[in-house]
Formats: C-alpha cells, sequence, structure tokens
C-alpha cells in the first residue's frame, strides 16, 4: 500500500502522460453530454491531480475540479451548464428510489481504489452550479464539495448489496469504511481494481484512451424533492494521487417533503434519450454496439392518476434482413440479456414488409429503469452482427402510462 503522498506523487510522474480514466454514465453526466456533443474529446480525462487521494477519501480540496469536474485537457468546466448539458434533468428519480448507476474506467487507468455517489440537500447551494453563463468560485465549489459529502449515500442503504472495506486498507485508516464503494485490491491476480466490481467485459462503455469497461452499483435515492438537482460521483485512486468527478443533472419527486424544489427549476423533466459515442468497439459477443438515436413516449404522474412500477417497453427497429435473419435485443441489464447475445430477447417479425421492415418486442421493466442496450443480427448460422457505435440509452418513464414505444433504425 502507498502510505504517504511523495510515493503516490512519484508514481503519478510515470503515468501522467496517460492522461485520466473514469466518468460518470448513467445517469449520462454532462461529462458524457459533453462526449457525446463532440466538444469534450476525453470524457475520461477529468481528473483533480495531484492531491493525496489516500487514504483519507475526504481530504483534498477540490478547487476548480468542484463536484462535476474540470478537464484540463479540452478546458471545460462542468461546473455550469452549456448548450449540451445542465439546462434540466436527464432523468427522474423518486425519493427514497433504490436506482442502478454506472461509471466507465478506461482500461489502461484503472487505479483500484473507492468510489461515491452524493447529493446535497442545500438547495440555493445547488442552484449556483444551474445557472447558465455563471461559473462557481472556488470557495463555492468547495462549499459544495463539502455539502456533497455530507449527503454520501451509503452502499449500506441498499438492502443486500454487498459493502465491504477497501482491499488496500488497513483497519485503523480513515480509508477503512464500507459506506463508499470499493474496488478490488489493485495487484489481484484477476479482476483487479475497479474492473473486479462487475467484471464487465472491455469495450462495454466508451473511452478514448484503451477502451472502457462499466461499474455499475445501486443507490438509494434519499427523501428530498427537488425539480432539478445534482448527482455527483467521486473516485478516489488507490494508486495515484489522482481523483475523478462528475455530475449528473437529476429531479427528484415524491418523498414527505424534506426538502422542496428551488422555485427557478421545479417544472418536472420528461425523460431524455441520450447516446454514446464509441469508437473501434471489438467484435466480441459481449462487447458493446450501438445505432441511431431513439424515440419515445412518456407521462408524468398526477392528482388523477398512479404511477405504474412497472412499463411495458415496446422497441421497434427497421431494418431490412434476408431469409434465416433474425434481430435481437442485447442490453447492459438483466431483462435485455446483460450484454450476453445468447441471453438477448428476439425480435418478431409479425410487422414486416417489404416497404417497412419493422421487428419488434414488448419487454416489461421497472419505471425509472436507466440502460443501455442495442440491436443485433443473428444469421442462420449463429453469426452475430452488432450495430454500428454509439450504444442506445433509455430511461422507463416514471407516470401513469403503463406502455411506451421506442422506435429507431438499424445504423
Amino acid at each position: 500500500m502507498k502510505s504517504t503522498l511523495s510515493v503516490t506523487i512519484g508514481l503519478l510522474a510515470a503515468v501522467k502522460s496517460v492522461y485520466g480514466h473514469g466518468y460518470l454514465t448513467i445517469p449520462s453526466s454532462r461529462t458524457r453530454l459533453g462526449s457525446e456533443s463532440g466538444l469534450d474529446t476525453c470524457p475520461e480525462c477529468t481528473i483533480l491531480e495531484p492531491v493525496s487521494s489516500w487514504p483519507n477519501f475526504t481530504a483534498a480540496p477540490v478547487g476548480r475540479s468542484g463536484i462535476c469536474g474540470y478537464n484540463a485537457r479540452v478546458s471545460i468546466d462542468y461546473n455550469t451548464p452549456a448548450n449540451t448539458w445542465g439546462s434540466s434533468p436527464v432523468v427522474t428519480y423518486n425519493a427514497g428510489q433504490t436506482v442502478d448507476v454506472q461509471w466507465c474506467v478506461d482500461a489502461n487507468g484503472d487505479h483500484g481504489g473507492a468510489f461515491s455517489f452524493r447529493i446535497c440537500q442545500d438547495q440555493a447551494l445547488v442552484d449556483k452550479f444551474l445557472t447558465p453563463g455563471y461559473i462557481p468560485t472556488d470557495a463555492e465549489k468547495q462549499a459544495a464539495e463539502d455539502c456533497f459529502t455530507a449527503g454520501t449515500l451509503p452502499c449500506t442503504d441498499v438492502t443486500g448489496q454487498t459493502c465491504g472495506y477497501p482491499a488496500d486498507c488497513t483497519e485503523g485508516q480513515a480509508c477503512w469504511r464500507n459506506d463508499w464503494f470499493t474496488c478490488n485490491a489493485f495487484q489481484a491476480s484477476e479482476r483487479r481494481g475497479c474492473e473486479g466490481v462487475d467484471n464487465a467485459a472491455l469495450g462495454s462503455c466508451f473511452t478514448t484512451i484503451a477502451g472502457g469497461y462499466t461499474v455499475t452499483k445501486k443507490i438509494k435515492i434519499p427523501d428530498y424533492v427537488s425539480g432539478h438537482t445534482l448527482l455527483s460521483w467521486k473516485w478516489n485512486s488507490f494508486q495515484t494521487g489522482q481523483i475523478y468527478l462528475s455530475c449528473a443533472d437529476i429531479a427528484i419527486v415524491g418523498g414527505s417533503g424534506s426538502g422542496s424544489a428551488s422555485s427557478s427549476t421545479s417544472k418536472p423533466a420528461s425523460t431524455t434519450l441520450i447516446t454514446s459515442t464509441k469508437s473501434g468497439a471489438s467484435s466480441s459477443a459481449t462487447s458493446t454496439k450501438s445505432g441511431t438515436s431513439t424515440s419515445a413516449t412518456s407521462a408524468t404522474p398526477s392528482a388523477s392518476c398512479a404511477a405504474v412500477s412497472t412499463v411495458a417497453v415496446t422497441f421497434e427497429e427497421k431494418v431490412t434482413t434476408t431469409y434465416g435473419q433474425n434481430i435481437k435485443l442485447v442490453g447492459s441489464i438483466s431483462q435485455l440479456g446483460s450484454w450476453n447475445t445468447g441471453s438477448a430477447v428476439a425480435l418478431s417479425a409479425a410487422k414486416y414488409t417489404s416497404s417497412n421492415p419493422v421487428w419488434s418486442a414488448t419487454v416489461n421493466l421497472p419505471a425509472g429503469t436507466t440502460f443501455e442496450y442495442k440491436f443485433v443480427t443473428v444469421g442462420s448460422d449463429g453469426s452475430v452482427k452488432w450495430e454500428s457505435d454509439p450504444n442506445r440509452s433509455y430511461t422507463v418513464p416514471q407516470g401513469c402510462s403503463s406502455a411506451v414505444s421506442v422506435s429507431s433504425t438499424w445504423k
């Protein structure tokens, strides 16, 4: 274990030219949206360095990185809204809801360590990060960091979730805590570092350096209400003196009223469809592929109806096929095979015509679920052809409607 900052900085010097290594992907972070818009050519490069990231997770001041991150490589400060991020929530959660969250780590920059998800319940402070044209001061960024640290969403809040202590930490040190999420031992013989969290396949998410793999956990949304707030993600590296920060714009509805929405951001958000940018994806059956953007319908709960817990989502894909070919749907959640094409959902050609070659399938999914997915063509010989990049992304709407449709065209 690296016990001093001098050792950590020495290691950092050896890898400095590699740049950075991780960012929040679900819900879609400002960093992800910056990449998708073409503005950020290295989303995993949003780094706070050099800092003392271990063994004390909260000792380092965030400086200009703030709670959302500053990417010095492309000079983007994600702590202020821009044309492609920050203007509205990308997803709406229910207070008290348990949801899946995910981030992406580059295979060449998996430095191990621990990570957390945080929500600050000081709306006036958060509003400084929601105001177009305003860049929060370093003092405001640090005040927000302190608030988000206090609002850490513990791993232990989710029933049944395994919450261990860091393998690269010794009992009695500041890092000996299981409220944060931990990576595997950095020098483990297999599934090392953050790759060991859920053993995702290389290429399951987008990075520009060496290809990425997803790191997925569950968090419980606090009993707090806001029409527009932020979910902040923070990863403290074990191997190097680096911290990575991202944030996603979210809304929280329901609850017992322990918090209130800002008057300027109280409009409920509709579901937003996001696609991620990827390049050079592998041909492995477990690696992600992608296609064009999709459209969907959603409904917002009102006093006249009750929100449904499960939604029948009908996926329709226009793609011309030949005799013996089939279309399947595969994605990042278990209902869609967890990226295993052998467990993918088969689409029906019942609506298929030469002028309108539509394949379709209906899948019952929990409301509020966010996931990534792709369509694949399966030949009569069992060969699999993926759509081209980027991944599709979808959030099942939360509302009164028990059925929605998502239409797209093969790419």
